[in-house]
């Protein structure tokens, strides 16, 4: 017998047809394993080693997911589906991805629901960029003691 639905259950506050496919979009990778590379191969009936070739690349010494222009985000996912916003590889899709996102709030549809109510207008999508900078952690004093406070250094232009 399958799982029963109990109220012991945490509810889940976001639902993934409303949303863009931030997850599949805004990072420039998605981390693939040796697993969800055979995973892939039996999904589309193909070697490991043409699943490997076809679907992934080397990212800074990482195997990830390819990538390909979107009409929405500058790249997503290759299996997105860009009419339906939807994983075309859902059954077979990687680790992390089965994972994301790990609570039962998702940040990104928790920005897409703001914006909508505050831009009055159910269609709008706010567009997200992630990046990352390196940071150093510093002390800082004042009239209410310290704090712990994470500061980055500009971009220097070249």
């Amino acid at each position: 017998m399958g799982n029963k639905v109990t109220d012991d259950q945490p509810r889940v506050y976001f639902d993934c047809n409303k949303c863009p496919a931030y997850c599949c979009s805004v990072y420039e990778r998605v981390q693939v394993t040796k697993r969800d590379i055979t995973r892939l191969a039996k999904h589309f009936v193909v070697s490991f080693e043409t699943a490997r070739r076809r679907y992934t690349k080397l990212h800074a010494g990482e195997r990830v997911l390819r990538r390909v222009a979107d009409e929405i985000f500058p790249e997503t996912c290759m299996f997105l589906d860009q009419k339906k916003r939807a994983c075309t590889i859902y059954h077979a899709r990687p680790a992390v991805c089965r994972e994301y996102p790990d609570r039962s709030r998702c940040s990104y549809y928790d920005l897409l629901q703001f914006e909508r109510r505050q831009q009055d207008d159910p269609n709008v999508i706010p567009l997200v960029q992630i990046t990352f900078r390196e940071v150093k952690a510093k002390t800082v004093n004042d009239e209410n003691g310290s704090e712990r406070v994470w500061e980055w250094e500009p971009e220097k232009k070249r």
